[in-house]
């Protein structure tokens, strides 16, 4: 009786597991979710082509996450600085491709603040609908330059650009010191986004090269053992400061430390606007070279080309009134 009951139960016994092993393997379930972090497998390849098991545990996430909570919220000396870009602009049929160019750049810049300033006695529509879409914090300024200034030998965009470091010191003030960097940046420029991170970190007054200006495929200050000697450039070499607008940034600091700095009229000739600022707030040892001591380009003075309107009709207009 006993060998009989054996004999089925081993008969029985590989269907069971059979069954088993079946139910176990649910072809419903869902696949795991993908993840942005790394995957591990359960198992490694170890040395001499052995497998070692890899436990996952909930410890480590579990240690990290009290890490996280037990952090002391960040002092506000090591926020991160803000970037002030003042770009002045005036009206021109390739104005608001330029300025579409540079927002799209701005856009992927963290903590970048855009201070527009106009050439213009009022604000115009279509500066004003562009910032309002633009998705940027920004303010909008507008100051006209004096007819009698309209030359092409004298300096341009001066009165632009002090109305820009006028908000500044009125909006700062009152508050507190906070970080942050100042730059000028000209629509006609296009910045790797590499620079900003460069710039962000300027104590002082920071430096660097500027392509296709002057003449050249490039300028630059010239520097030895992390000071700045001299100048790589294609014009003027006597020049205090031989850079171009868009080769330098200055601290909100020494901004708001130095309020009688502005760009001059009286005085100044085309393409030293950037000396005589610089003068008044640094020195050439103090300059801080930035781009690898000053051997990368990171900015580019490329100028639109004159847009050829020649076949613009005068009359029979397009019934449709396109802001181009």
């Amino acid at each position: 009786m006993k060998s009989a009951l054996c004999s089925r139960f081993f008969i029985l016994l590989p269907w069971i597991l059979i069954v088993i092993i079946m139910l176990d393997v649910d072809p419903r379930r869902p696949a795991p979710q993908l993840t942005s972090r790394p995957y591990f497998s359960p198992h490694t390849v170890g040395c001499g082509g052995s497998r070692v098991l890899l436990r996952r545990s909930s410890l480590g996430r579990d240690a990290a996450e009290k890490r996280n909570e037990s952090r002391p919220p960040l002092h506000p000396e090591q926020r991160l600085p803000t970037i002030y870009a003042i770009t002045p602009t005036y009206s021109r049929p390739v104005q608001k491709a330029e300025l579409t160019r540079l927002a799209n750049t701005f856009r992927q810049v963290a903590q970048l603040h855009w201070i527009l300033v106009e050439d213009r006695a009022t604000r115009s529509e279509l500066v004003s609908s562009f910032l309002a879409r633009a998705g940027l914090p920004n303010t909008h300024l507008h100051v006209p330059t004096p007819r009698r200034y309209k030359r092409p030998w004298l300096p341009r965009a001066t009165e632009q650009r002090n109305a820009g470091l006028a908000w500044l010191r009125q909006r700062h003030q009152h508050q507190s010191a906070q970080p942050g960097v100042l730059f000028f940046a000209d629509d006609d420029n296009t910045y790797s986004l590499e620079l900003f991170q460069e710039m962000r970190t300027t104590r002082k007054v920071s430096v660097w090269p500027v392509g296709l200006v002057g003449g050249r495929r490039y300028e630059r200050p010239l520097v030895k053992n992390g000071k700045v000697v001299g100048w790589y450039t294609g014009w003027r070499e006597d020049r205090p400061f031989a850079i171009d607008m868009a080769g330098f940034a200055v601290s909100l600091q020494v901004i708001l430390s130095n309020p009688k700095a502005v760009f001059k009229r009286r005085g100044s000739q085309p393409g030293m606007q950037e000396s005589d600022f610089l003068k008044q707030i640094t020195t050439v040892e103090e300059l801080e070279p930035k781009a690898s001591n000053c051997t990368k380009v990171l900015v580019w003075h490329t100028r639109t080309e004159k847009v050829n309107l020649a076949n613009e009709p005068k009359y029979h207009l397009d019934t449709v009134n396109i802001e181009v």
